[in-house]
């Protein structure tokens, strides 16, 4: 008999359809049946041994909320037997509902029961409670986790046990994940939290990654990825990366329209073992960066969201360095250009942060300068080891970059009937934070207001010194510092200005926007040490009218 191993995830909504993820123990019939009639079944497919299936629903009605049950073969296996959690349902938004999205970004995983966390209270977990504790109160419409959903680098001791037994720890990559098996082990231990489960199987969840997801610092230049490629383990790091990617999670950002027009997935399903034809996708996937997207779309009803890939799709040559390659950056200015006076609020998620502290950006903009070799060779491999050693491939290290995404940013704030708000969603660098751009007064500016606003949670591990650089970074010392470092790479000025508007906070910590209408709301809580969610910045309004 078949059985429930992983999931359900409740993926893609919309007032009439919706996706919910699975992973089973064999090959199956996987059914969807909801309370009020809706429903839809999927048969599994296989990679690696491992058996999944990506259900279809359909026959929702817009602006209700049903509770729904998994099967498998016909026999129930969700909700669990005796689960003290409430049943799992599906909302189907209605067209006028305000919309709440959630987010951040570096989950690790929860410890096993009776186990302490090292890096602090879960913030899913908190959120999960308060869900859990009243049913029919306020929840997310939308979960968005920008990046570092599994780290393969910085794996727990139960995984490296396990990876000890299976090959052990003597031979590169160590303790690290080498292949598809093991990342299988990274969900199953970030996902099996009783509480994220049954959140993730109830609130819908897009998802992105960043670099830890493969290795930290995936993908910060040139020199870089020919160092990991010389190594006679990267390349089966990088392709069961993807594959576990595109199952995983990229499957699930996609619509039921989308799913149905994708080749690739058509491919996957009719196959009895796809392993090798996704084996052979991620290897060109990494060898191109431009065969694949993984950059998407949605829209919840009058609010766009663009999930922006700032990882693999890179252009790491150091004379056309870009942080985006052409295409890609082409797809995301006509999308956030597309049916001017459709959408209320633009929403562009980066795992890496636009807008930084002043003085991390000017080192990083300076630290590009030197890479590209304007002050000599010796100037260039002293810029590469600091660039590795400080992690500076942020969009600041991609000016060129920078100043693109300030320019869609503007045009697409300035078109009539344009958004009443444009906010950069990110998370990577351990700060939460919010940061208000501002252009100058001879060029085109934004009528909607603009923010960058980073979720991403400080934990234990978290050097002091660390935080308090960061802290230092928005200082007018700092800013200061900064220019001294920019004028001497000759850096021209920046697209834009910005100043800190809150910030930066340090805990495991979630951000919400409230969107109803044209305007929006931010709160920031955090969970605390007794498990629950508590306001940091709440209810601080946002949006303008223009």
């Amino acid at each position: 008999m078949a059985g429930l191993r992983l999931g359900p995830l409740l993926r893609y909504t919309d007032g009439s359809s919706a996706t919910i993820w699975v992973e089973t123990s064999r090959p199956c019939t996987a059914e969807v049946r909801c309370a009020d009639g809706a429903g839809g079944t999927a048969r599994t497919f296989q990679v690696a041994g491992h058996h999944y299936a990506l259900v279809p629903v359909s026959g929702l009605t817009a602006g209700t909320a049903t509770a729904y049950e998994v099967l498998l073969d016909g026999t129930r296996v969700w909700p669990l037997p005796d689960s003290p959690l409430p049943p799992s349902v599906i909302h189907a938004p209605g067209a006028d509902d305000e919309v709440r999205v959630a987010f951040g970004s570096c989950r690790w995983a929860a410890p096993p029961a009776g186990g302490t966390d090292p890096v602090g209270p879960d913030a899913l977990d908190a959120l999960a409670t308060r869900i859990a504790a009243d049913p029919g109160g306020e929840r997310p419409d939308v979960l968005v986790l920008l990046g570092d959903q599994v780290y393969a680098d910085e794996t727990s001791e139960a995984v490296r046990r396990r990876i000890d037994a299976r090959r052990g720890l003597s031979d590169p990559p160590g303790g690290e994940v080498a292949d598809y098996e093991e990342y299988t082990w990274l969900y199953d231990e970030s996902w099996l939290d009783p509480e994220v489960r049954w959140l993730l199987s109830t609130v819908p969840s897009c998802m992105i990654f960043d670099d830890h997801d493969v290795i930290d610092d995936w993908n910060t230049s040139a020199a870089w990825l020919a160092d990991m490629r010389a190594t006679d383990w990267w390349q089966e790091r990088i392709v069961s990366g993807l594959m576990s990617y595109w199952v995983y999670q990229h499957l699930g950002n996609l619509s039921p329209a989308e799913l149905a027009a994708d080749p690739l997935y058509a491919a996957v399903r009719d196959t009895p073992d796809a392993t090798d034809l996704l084996r052979a996708f991620a290897t060109r996937a990494d060898a191109d960066p431009a065969s694949v997207r993984w950059s998407y779309r949605r829209d919840f009803g009058r609010v766009r969201l663009l999930m922006v890939d700032s990882r693999a799709a890179r252009v790491l040559d150091e004379q056309r360095r870009a942080m985006l390659h052409p295409e890609e950056a082409a797809w995301l200015r006509a999308q956030a250009l597309d049916a001017p006076g459709s959408c209320d609020h633009l929403l562009i998620g980066t795992s890496l942060p636009w807008l930084l502290p002043h003085l991390v950006h000017d080192v990083e903009a300076w630290n590009a300068v030197l890479c590209r070799g304007r002050k000599g060779a010796r100037w260039a491999r002293f810029g590469e080891r600091l660039r590795r050693g400080a992690d500076l491939e942020h969009w600041a290290a991609f000016p060129e970059s920078f100043a693109a995404l300030a320019g869609v940013i503007a045009e697409a704030g300035s078109v009539p009937d344009g958004p009443a708000t444009v906010c950069v969603l990110s998370g990577d660098v351990h700060h939460a934070y919010a940061a208000e751009p501002s252009w100058p007064d001879d060029g085109p500016a934004p009528a909607a207001r603009v923010l960058q606003l980073t979720c991403s949670p400080v934990h234990n591990s978290v050097p002091l010194s660390i935080r308090l650089g960061f802290r230092f970074g928005w200082s007018a010392v700092a800013r200061a510092l900064g220019r001294r470092f920019a004028r001497h790479a000759g850096c021209p000025p920046t697209a834009v200005t910005w100043r800190r508007t809150g910030g930066p906070w340090f805990g495991n910590q979630l951000m919400t926007l409230t969107l109803r209408g044209r305007a929006a709301t931010l709160g920031l809580e955090q969970a605390g040490s007794d498990g629950t969610l508590r306001p940091v910045w709440l209810n601080v309004e946002l949006a303008s009218i223009n």
